[in-house]
């Protein structure tokens, strides 16, 4: 059997060959365009073939016609350069030309349009040889529109910081320094198609009286029936539909099923995109044998519906290239309607009561899951009377109020969150009428129906009944929180795809940040992992380069995120969480392209550490004005203290990142109980000498160690400093009134040139035991400076040495 059909199909292939001209170089193809007569190009890729299915009818046409202007050809797309904008869009394509222009396009194999076709523009080409009519070149629409939407593309991709002009990316403002985004929205849709499938009611089930409870179960799964119509086949339309079967034993027989009564031919999509409508109807339908339907997937549509083998009331297209073919077979006119965007999904409440839940619980989600929800939220609990009694509040007084209550309560429940474009109606679909008697009776495949337990009247399902109302009852069951996202640096080039997961997953981005950490914040971030073997390696990638911060508003947010990101290896997430995000972007477990806090103590902890303190409304949005940028005075105290801090941290040989805020109180109260000694001395700084008149100082100051590891000296240093503070404090008065204009003069030119820092003002205090011990070579000094005076690059320059020295000092004693 295996060799006739082998021989079959090569004989097959050899009359296509006569009829049709192979043209797979851009060289043939310009040697046919330069050619007199019609020729109708059947375009085709290498992984899909030719289309066979009319070439019977083309032979049948061309003898017929005897016509020696009528040329077929099959072209390649993937090696003719003239056909590039063909590649990926040729799913069955018949362009027609004729003196080389293109005059005529068929996009699908609708046998009795080509053939109409073929003859129209014959008689056309005729009329043009014969000088009668005018040759009328097209340009194919379908290929135009693809032009025009990669024009737009490059627009956008042209604006402003390389974002399309479209995207909104929410409102911002800083925090210390750092570019915030609050709000961000991201809804940019682009323009596109829908994917739909064609199905077919066959003649049995349609005779049996069966296409309105096929057309209920097919809306019941958020299917849209975009196009229907009723319609006996005829041979020939059945001959062509099923010409890929024609060598089966059974073929006769089944064209002439199909052509005994009529059937119902349905354009189906699902959602704003259509994605994924072709798989999801074929899972629907179940396998072609009626027999494995039964016994593999008993609630298909074949199974329910089918009697034998090809008898099995349904038919699907296969693949996109099958769903276009048939849809321009039955439909040529017929125009997709456009995408709307990304898909939006909507979440609803669902509720499986403590004896559904004890009874049927498995296979309850099975029927979840095949019904195209996905499950969001999840949450095994238990509710107190009051807590039933405060949930359903608004049905006190109503005479099932208190068996209601007393069954919720009864034990252990499952409350889900279920996602999809139409989860309210979808899941109050699958429920079926609240009346148990009225459930089964009018819809037995129902949820309460089938899982009805016997002698309680109350129903074992609850779903929300709007959009509001779900919200409100998942706040109830699974209150907002926050969590903190990270994109890694070896995952920022696929952020928008990432985010636009984020969105998909019911979160709020309520505040997101582009930066990148420095050693010491990476170490600090990390410190719950110091302990293991990756972590200095773990710290040296996420200070390696951009990292994005976010967080993250929605039910459940910790759990949610972890969920979404998978395990943190990368294979095992292939493995256990193919959908999540580390298994779609992650390359190790090192580079595993995202993290989440790992319970809601650490997510406000990190988010503290990144963003700040921030405040929420109740349903997650930042509160508006909570990070206002801080004054710029603030901001340089904040930005100086910080870095002292970090200096500080790394002198004392690798001190852990966590220990800065012990570095921070530490120099508070330092700077608590010096603020007398200061005080006291207020007075005489006015009077004291000008750190330019104050070189021995300057001469001095380096050989003080500035590391803390010599901190016995420096605490014997500051001893002999001080000790003769007191007793010059009277002797420097009187030479400070000498120098007083002096002073002023340096001062006022100091100001100009370079800003006083509070840091300096700060050492001056320190370092007068040093001035007032050198006397002497001080007034030589300043007989100098009297003689020479500095120019303001010379002041600048030991202006900026001084605070440099005064800064190490300052270290050096505030780490002793």
């Amino acid at each position: 059997m295996a060799d006739k059909k082998k021989a079959s199909n090569m004989a097959r292939r050899k009359q296509e060959i006569q009829l049709q001209q192979e043209i797979e170089t851009q060289e043939e193809w310009e040697d046919i365009m330069s050619k007199e007569g019609l020729y109708v190009v059947d375009v085709y890729q290498e992984w899909c073939g030719p289309c066979t299915g009319l070439v019977a009818n083309l032979k049948r046409l061309k003898n017929e016609l005897g016509d020696d202007l009528l040329h077929f050809a099959i072209a390649k797309a993937d090696t003719i350069d003239a056909l590039e904008k063909y590649r990926g869009r040729c799913e069955p394509c018949f362009l027609f030309y004729a003196g080389g222009v293109l005059v005529a396009v068929i996009r699908g194999a609708n046998s009795p349009m080509v053939m109409r076709t073929v003859t129209e523009q014959l008689q056309q080409e005729h009329k043009v040889i014969d000088g009668t009519a005018e040759r009328k070149e097209i340009k194919d629409p379908y290929i135009s529109m693809v032009d025009t939407m990669d024009d737009m593309d490059e627009d956008e991709e042209e604006t402003e910081e390389g974002r399309p002009a479209s995207k909104k990316d929410g409102k911002q403002m800083r925090f210390k320094g750092e570019l915030v985004n609050f709000g961000d929205e991201n809804d940019r849709s682009q323009e596109a198609k829908k994917e739909v499938t064609v199905a077919i009611i066959k003649p049995d089930a349609v005779q049996a009286g069966k296409v309105d409870e096929i057309l209920a179960e097919i809306k019941t799964q958020g299917i849209e029936i975009l196009k229907q119509e009723e319609r006996v086949m005829t041979e020939e339309e059945a001959t062509n539909m099923y010409t890929h079967l024609q060598e089966e034993e059974f073929f006769k027989d089944l064209i002439t099923f199909m052509t005994s009564g009529p059937s119902h031919i349905l354009v189906l999509t699902k959602g704003r995109t259509g994605e994924n409508i072709i798989n999801n109807f074929r899972d629907l339908l179940g396998p072609t044998s009626v027999e494995e339907a039964k016994e593999k997937q008993p609630e298909s549509l074949r199974a329910k519906h089918g009697q034998e083998t090809y008898m099995n009331a349904l038919h699907g297209s296969s693949s996109e290239d099958q769903a276009m073919r048939e849809l321009g077979f039955f439909f040529p006119d017929y125009v997709i309607p456009a995408a709307e965007g990304k898909p939006k999904l909507q979440r609803t409440l669902a509720l499986i009561r403590p004896d559904a839940f004890k009874l049927h619980k498995e296979e309850v989600i099975q029927m979840i899951n095949e019904a195209g929800f996905k499950i969001a939220l999840q949450k095994e609990m238990l509710l107190t009377k009051e807590m039933a009694e405060d949930f359903y509040k608004e049905h006190k007084g109503q005479e099932y109020f208190d068996e209601l209550v007393t069954r919720m309560s009864s034990g252990p429940l499952m409350a889900l969150g279920l996602a999809r474009e139409d989860a309210v109606e979808g899941w109050r679909g699958m429920l079926g009428p609240k009346e148990l008697d009225k459930a089964k009776e009018e819809a037995p495949d129902s949820l309460r129906a089938k899982f009805a337990v016997d002698d309680v009247m109350i129903n074992q399902f609850h779903g929300s009944d709007s959009e509001d109302s779900a919200q409100k009852e998942l706040e109830f069951f699974f209150p907002v929180q926050q969590t903190m996202a990270v994109i890694k640096p070896d995952a920022l080039g696929t952020k928008d795809e990432i985010i636009e997961k984020v969105h998909e997953a019911g979160f709020k981005i309520a505040a997101r940040k582009e930066t990148t950490l420095s050693m010491e914040i990476a170490k600090e971030f990390y410190s719950d992992h110091k302990d293991k073997d990756y972590y200095n390696d773990l710290v040296e990638h996420m200070a390696s380069g951009p990292t994005m911060f976010m967080v993250l508003s929605r039910e459940d947010a910790v759990d949610g995120w972890r969920s979404l990101i998978g395990p943190t290896d990368p294979e095992k997430a292939k493995e256990d969480s193919p959908e999540s995000l580390r298994a779609l972007y992650g390359g190790d477990i090192l580079k595993n392209a995202v993290h989440g806090s790992s319970n809601t103590e650490r997510a406000k902890d990190h988010i503290q550490k990144i963003f700040g303190d921030l405040k929420f409304t109740c349903d997650g949005w930042l509160v508006k004005g909570d990070l206002e940028e801080p004054p710029k005075q603030e901001q340089a105290e904040e930005q100086e203290q910080d870095t002292a801090v970090t200096k500080k941290s790394t002198e004392v040989e690798d001190v852990a990142p966590e220990d800065r805020q012990r570095f921070r109180e530490a120099e508070a109260a330092k700077t608590e109980e010096e603020k007398p000694q200061e005080e006291e001395q207020k007075s005489t700084e006015e009077a004291k000498p000008s750190e330019e008149e104050t070189p021995k100082e300057e001469e001095k100051a380096p050989e003080e160690p500035p590391k803390t590891e010599e901190e016995p000296k420096q605490e014997e240093a500051k001893t002999e400093e001080e000790s003769p503070k007191e007793e010059e404090k009277s002797e420097e008065a009187p030479k400070e009134e000498e120098k007083k204009e002096e002073e002023k003069k340096e001062e006022e030119v100091k100001q100009e040139e370079e800003a006083p820092k509070p840091a300096e003002e700060e050492a001056k205090p320190e370092g007068e035991g040093e001035a007032k011990t050198e006397e002497p070579e001080q007034q030589k000094t300043e007989e100098q400076t009297k003689t020479e005076e500095p120019t303001p690059e010379e002041t600048k320059t030991e202006g900026e040495d001084e605070k440099k020295e005064e800064e190490t000092k300052t270290e050096g004693e505030g780490a002793a």
